[in-house]
């Protein structure tokens, strides 16, 4: 229905919000310039995997995912600039949450595979000091501290979040910042037995560089635990936009297993994951439970009338947003069994060309 021409007549609520910035303004400050090569191996080789918006949180812009068609790396495409990334880092007041789609998120960090992570390295004995990275509220120092009591566990994050973990217990020194910043870098440098890189290389925007700052702080003979996620899962071809992991606009990087095996080798390290059938490359193959969950939570968010935001220029009814809130809730009870079947078929699905995620953990040379 066209709006009436009187302006007493428009109800406040559908009052078109002024913008901040001009679209165009804004295009130009959140995006660096489109790459026309591989920022791992400098292919020009390129192609495209997807083009989508911000499923997850419903922030406007559009994204693109390209891999190199060489080494096979796949990142984003152009990338956002540090503004971007803050924008859509950060939860705005009024900012839509899509609880469903969080809640399958969770299962990322589940305290069952934390333990595992924590697990993989009882084999090379208690270490004396810790650093995990991007470690947010320091759930997994706590968690490890279960197989490690006398490890003195710190924690870097690029919020205050790690600060409050320090309160909390979980972590005893808490550094805000990236480790690539050379004040922190100094701070910690050459102090640790054991640096975790868990899910945190795919946010960074420069992985190679993350990597050699975790090595440095790394003492001779220390070792680099990595667990990220897999590009080359079969999921992300079948899903396309609702692979969870792709979680655009979020995520910058996703690193094939032999390319960062290769990078780690490459600066000296070797690599002593425990091999399996699974893991003939040198790495261990993980299935984190959330892919089905996933596509079937972004899918029900995005079948039903859009949220609000404080973005959007005409806000939705009140009927709609009651809609969406009555129909998420129904089709909640949908992304529990497929939550479900992401959990029982996760011991098979890890050993298929189905694996989301790799772990290697590769030990500093000592000379």
């Amino acid at each position: 229905m066209s709006e009436p021409d009187a302006p007493a007549a428009v109800p406040s609520s559908a009052v078109p919000r002024t913008p901040v910035v001009p679209a165009q303004q804004a295009s130009v400050r959140v995006h660096e310039p489109r790459r026309e090569d591989c920022p791992w191996c400098g292919s020009t080789r390129l192609r495209n995997r997807l083009r989508t918006g911000d499923l997850r949180r419903h922030r406007p812009g559009r994204f693109t995912v390209d891999e190199c068609r060489e080494c096979g790396h796949t990142f984003q495409n152009p990338r956002l600039t540090a503004e971007g990334l803050a924008f859509h880092r950060r939860t705005p007041r009024g900012a839509p949450r899509d609880t469903v789609t969080d809640h399958v998120l969770a299962l990322r960090d589940a305290p069952r595979r934390r333990r595992a992570t924590a697990r993989a390295m009882l084999r090379f004995g208690e270490p004396e000091s810790w650093l995990d990275v991007g470690t947010g509220h320091g759930r997994f120092p706590d968690t490890a501290r279960e197989f490690f009591p006398y490890t003195a566990f710190d924690g870097t994050d690029l919020t205050a979040r790690v600060e409050r973990a320090r309160i909390l217990g979980r972590v005893e020194e808490a550094h805000i910042g990236a480790l690539t910043d050379p004040k922190l870098l100094a701070r910690v440098a050459a102090r640790y037995d054991v640096v975790s890189l868990l899910h945190h290389l795919e946010h960074t925007t420069d992985p190679r560089a993350e990597l050699r700052a975790a090595l440095d702080c790394l003492r001779p003979g220390g070792h680099l635990l990595v667990e990220t996620l897999d590009p080359r899962c079969a999921f992300a071809a079948l899903f396309g936009n609702r692979w969870l992991s792709y979680d655009q606009p979020r995520r910058l990087h996703l690193l094939p297993p032999r390319n960062l095996r290769a990078e780690l080798e490459a600066l000296g390290c070797a690599i002593v994951t425990a091999r399996s059938a699974t893991a003939k490359s040198g790495h261990r193959a993980l299935y984190v439970p959330y892919d089905l969950a996933g596509a079937a939570a972004l899918a029900l968010s995005h079948a039903l009338p859009a949220p609000d935001a404080p973005w959007r220029a005409i806000p939705p009814t009140p009927f709609q947003q009651q809609a969406r809130a009555v129909l998420l809730r129904a089709g909640a009870p949908l992304v529990a069994v497929a939550a479900l079947t992401d959990l029982v078929l996760a011991p098979v699905l890890r050993h298929t060309p189905f694996a989301n995620a790799y772990r290697i953990i590769a030990r500093k040379p000592t000379d």
